[in-house]
């Protein structure tokens, strides 16, 4: 076994060298071949070409489509990261549409504050709405303007189209306004344009009652309501609503402020406004002044 392997090594190891150096020999020729200026060696070249690339074009496909693979695969990951950046472009694009949608509507607020048109004898003061203490049982919100500011108990409230209320808690810094539409508010209205007096109810609806109309006949729906100035808390002519009728027949009133976006509110300074000894008159009216409004709707 050694000898035979002894005389293979013998063998295979010159036909390897000379096998070796004709590879060479070959790839040097070719080399000096290509390198040839020469118009015929340039024709021939060119037939070589041909003939060769033809019949080996096959062979480039897989070579052609690995590399289309790869610039796809490179192409994909560009792709999937520029997406993620407009991903993360568009989560900020909503943030700032969320905050310049919050602007857009305080601003529009202001606006409607600004365009209220009252006595010009009237002076008023804005505050912005800091909380919210509104529940079934009590409905009424905290401004962050108080004594400091010259706030006075039983001042109106409006927001940019109607009353809202009037101030019920003076703090040094703080006040409350206790809504239209709460259990314990009462204000004195007229309708217009039947003159009609009646006082607007609060039960903690959305819509509060009108009760005690002189002459209910003369009332429609659709009406206007306005402050009456009757018991010289509020001044006369500020817009509450419309007389709407309910289900049941009764007559109610359509608060024409927007009790469900209160973020700032005007306080209008009365100077006529008395000064007020007995706060539940705030709530129910002075029996003095019962007469005046004549017997219950019914």
């Amino acid at each position: 076994m050694t000898k035979d392997r002894f005389h293979q090594d013998q063998y295979s190891r010159p036909i390897r060298r000379l096998l070796t150096g004709l590879v060479i020999l070959i790839l040097f020729g070719l080399f000096l071949f290509w390198r040839i200026d020469g118009p015929r060696v340039e024709r021939i070249r060119a037939e070589v070409a041909d003939q060769v690339l033809l019949r080996v074009n096959w062979l480039m496909t897989p070579v052609v489509s690995t590399i289309e693979l790869f610039r796809n695969f490179q192409s994909y990951q560009y792709l999937a990261e520029q997406n993620r950046e407009l991903r993360t472009e568009l989560r900020q694009m909503n943030a700032w549409k969320e905050a310049a949608l919050q602007l857009e509507q305080e601003n529009a607020r202001l606006l409607d504050l600004n365009n209220v048109r009252i006595d010009p004898r009237l002076t008023y003061i804005t505050g912005n709405v800091v909380a919210d203490s509104g529940s079934p049982f009590r409905q009424s919100v905290l401004l962050n303007i108080g004594s400091d500011d010259g706030v006075i108990d039983g001042w109106a409230a409006m927001d940019g189209i109607g009353l809202v209320g009037r101030i019920s808690g003076v703090g040094k810094n703080t006040s409350r306004v206790l809504l239209l539409n709460d259990a314990t508010s009462s204000v004195p209205a007229t309708i217009q344009p039947s003159g009609q007096n009646t006082l607007v109810i609060g039960d903690n609806s959305s819509a509060p009652l009108l009760n005690f109309i002189e002459d209910s006949e003369l009332v429609r729906p659709g009406d206007r309501v306005v402050s009456s100035g009757d018991g010289g808390v509020f001044p006369p002519g500020l817009l509450i609503g419309q007389v709407a009728l309910d289900s049941s027949g009764k007559l109610r009133l359509r608060l024409s402020a927007d009790f469900e976006r209160l973020k700032f509110l005007r306080l209008i300074r009365y100077k006529n406004t008395e000064t007020i000894d007995n706060p539940s008159y705030l709530v129910f009216p002075n029996p003095n002044l019962s007469q005046n409004w004549g017997e219950p709707n019914r």
